[in-house]
This record gives structure tokens, C-alpha cells and sequence, in this order.
């Protein structure tokens, strides 16, 4: 039983890509062994079988076998009294917290797998009686991949840099260098490393058959790398570039509105003004159709500068006021804010919405047309020849 079961989890375990059929021998020859085996070997064996399980993508079980490992591997060390307690071995909590985030744990259950990842990565000992050297350091460095998907997620880039310098993954380190130099508005930088990591991962996304240890490292969404490429290559102020790179991400991601929208900013700068309009109804659409209950406060905002190029500013109005009503994401609420008192000053309020204007222009993207709004409160009737000036300061 014991060579039938090593011999199934090594079919297993060194396959690029493990069939179904071995992983479905290998579960049941662990799971046979498990009620005859001695408590020294139970950590062995659950861990083979949770190795098996994730093989299977059945995560959460996968994760559920690996921390039975880590406990049999603490009851073994304890009942053994000739010898100090040994550590569990790192590979234990790093599998599990990685089976879990596939899983696609979140809420409370990523914040868990995130610091069990932080705890077990502080000891990074593998123990060769558990499993192979390399194959620990391996799932140790994927480990990191996912501590810097964590991090960069929560908007911690210099934390997620640090992780990823740890691995050989030069396509997520360009995206956090990319994201780096976009926050600091470096925009031909930004882009020029959003390139390199898009196309790293596009090309492994059209390998015939990636490994499953490729599989087990954190995935980018394709569509978005396309369209933080493009947003950067727009604000870089090479429009048609930024045109060309938003039309492979709403190619690659359809149901991405955003991508839309920055590709209507872009048609209006290259002076597209009909494209421009059309890609505007799109990325309205297409966030309807994505939002519970046609309930978007993004697709209003779409929709609102949508009436506001068409100069129908009343309804402009009532689309902005809308998008405030409802959920809009938070990087989109002062733009929906200033859109709002820019409709309302071009219609002639310019009194308390021309200030507000200017306020709001403190805290808008940079997608925004701040100088168009410039303009605007310059050319308001009620504008006295010192407040213009000031204005265009």
C-alpha cells in the first residue's frame, strides 16, 4: 500500500500537468494508507494528499488536507521525546494559504491566508523528509508571488516590490514598477513597463499547456493590464497608441467599462468626436449590464458625460446627480463630483457651482478635463476680470 500510494503521488507530483486520472488514484491510495499508518508517517501522507487535491482544483479541500498535515506533523514531533519539537515545515501553511486564495477566499479568509503566508515565509527552512528541496523552495517563492499580489492589491506597492524582487517573475515586477511610476505621474515610464508585463503575460496566456505550478501563482487579469497600458500611454499624450492598446483590452475583456471610457478620452483628444461619443454610450452600457439591478453609479457617470458632449446639459445634470446617488467606486467619485458643477456652470450657474468647480479640481483623476473646466469658470458671465484671472492661474 505504502509503494502504491508513493508511486501514485509521484505520477502526480512530477508531471507539468497531472491528469485527472492520476490525481483521482493518488487521493484514493493516500486516503487507503491514512487509516493503517503510523502517527510518524501521517504528515507525510496528508501532505501527499493535499498535494493530489490541489492537483484536482478542489482548493478549499486542498487546504483543509494541508493543515491536517501541519497538525499530524506536531503530534508526531511531540510524542517523539528523544528529540526536540520541529518546527512545522514552512511548505505546510504556504500551500494551505495559497489552496485557500484560490479558492477565492475573501474578506476575513484572505486576510488569514495572508498572515499565515507572512509567518510561515519569516522561517523559510525546508524539510527534506517532508518533501524535496526544490519543490519547497519552489512553492516558497510562489509564496511570495502571492504575498505581492496581496500587497499590491491593498495598494501597498512598495511592500508588493519586495515580494516580488524575491521571485523570478519579471512580468509582475514590471506591473508594480508600472503602477510606481504611474502614481508619481511618469506617465511614458508607466506605460513603457505596463508594456513589458502585458505582453509577458499574454504571451504565457497563448502557451498550448501551462504548468501547474504556473497555475498555482496569482493570475493578472489580462483585460485590465491592457487598459492601465493604455490609460498610461493616453496620459502620456500619444492618443492613438493608447487607442490601439484599448482596443485589444475591450477584445480581450468585453464587459470592461472603463476600458471603454478611456478609449472615448482618447477619440476626443485625437479629434474623433463621433468614435469618441459612440465608445461613451458603450462604457455606459456595458456598466449597466455588469451592475446588480441596472443599479451603476459608474454607467451614470458614462452616460452623463455622454449628454454633456451632446450639449444636453440638463440631462448631463441629472445623470451626474445619479451617479453620486447610487455605488460608484471611490476612484471615480470626485470626477463624478466635478462633472457635475462643470454641467451646471456651462449652463449658467455660476455662482456656488463655480466654486465648487474649483474645489473639486483639487481632487479629480487625471482623465479629467481640468482645463476645459478652467475654461469654463473663465467664461462664466458672472466671472468679474479678477476671479477669471485667477482662475486660469
Amino acid at each position: 500500500m505504502e509503494l502504491r500510494a508513493q508511486s501514485d503521488f509521484e505520477r502526480v507530483s512530477l508531471a507539468a500537468v497531472p491528469s485527472l486520472a492520476d490525481t483521482a488514484r493518488c487521493l484514493q491510495s493516500q486516503a487507503a494508507l491514512l487509516p493503517v499508518a503510523p502517527l510518524s508517517e501521517l504528515a507525510m501522507i496528508h501532505y501527499r494528499k493535499a498535494y493530489c487535491t490541489l492537483a484536482g482544483k478542489d482548493f478549499a479541500a486542498a487546504a483543509a488536507e494541508f493543515d491536517k498535515a501541519a497538525a499530524a506533523w506536531k503530534a508526531a514531533s511531540s510524542a517523539n521525546r528523544r528529540q526536540p519539537e520541529e518546527p512545522v515545515p514552512p511548505v505546510l501553511p504556504v500551500l494551505a494559504a495559497i489552496a485557500r486564495l484560490k479558492s477565492g477566499a475573501g474578506g476575513s479568509g484572505a486576510g488569514n491566508a495572508e498572515n499565515d503566508l507572512v509567518l510561515a515565509l519569516a522561517h523559510p527552512i525546508c524539510a527534506a523528509s517532508l518533501v524535496t528541496i526544490q519543490a519547497c523552495e519552489t512553492d516558497l517563492i510562489t509564496g511570495h508571488e502571492w504575498l505581492g499580489w496581496l500587497d499590491q492589491r491593498n495598494g501597498n506597492l512598495v511592500a508588493a516590490a519586495r515580494e516580488f524582487d524575491q521571485t523570478s517573475n519579471t512580468a509582475w515586477q514590471q506591473w508594480i514598477a508600472g503602477r510606481r511610476a504611474f502614481e508619481d505621474r511618469q506617465y511614458p515610464q508607466a506605460a513603457a513597463a505596463f508594456r513589458r508585463a502585458a505582453e509577458e503575460w499574454e504571451r504565457q496566456r497563448n502557451q498550448s499547456a501551462p504548468s501547474f505550478n504556473d497555475e498555482l501563482r496569482p493570475q493578472p487579469d489580462l483585460g485590465e493590464s491592457f487598459t492601465d497600458w493604455g490609460a498610461a500611454q493616453l496620459l502620456a499624450g500619444d492618443a492613438s497608441a493608447a487607442i490601439a492598446t484599448l482596443d485589444r483590452a475591450v477584445k480581450t475583456a468585453p464587459s470592461n467599462a472603463r476600458a471603454y471610457y478611456l478609449r472615448a478620452r482618447a477619440k476626443e483628444l485625437a479629434d474623433r468626436e463621433d468614435a469618441a461619443l459612440a465608445d461613451y454610450s458603450l462604457a455606459s452600457r456595458t456598466a449597466f449590464a455588469e451592475a446588480s439591478d441596472l443599479a451603476s453609479g459608474e454607467a451614470h457617470l458614462y452616460r452623463g458625460i455622454l449628454y454633456y458632449r451632446r450639449k444636453d446639459m440638463a440631462r448631463a445634470e441629472g445623470e451626474f446627480s445619479s451617479a453620486l446617488n447610487f455605488n460608484i467606486p471611490a476612484r471615480l467619485h470626485a470626477d463624478a463630483e466635478a462633472w457635475r458643477y462643470l454641467a451646471a456652470v456651462v449652463s449658467g450657474s455660476c455662482g456656488a457651482s463655480r466654486e465648487s468647480l474649483a474645489r473639486a479640481l483639487g481632487t479629480v483623476s487625471p482623465f479629467f478635463p481640468e482645463q476645459e473646466a478652467r475654461d469654463a469658470m473663465a467664461a462664466c458671465p458672472a466671472a468679474t476680470a479678477a476671479s477669471r484671472a485667477n482662475l486660469l492661474r
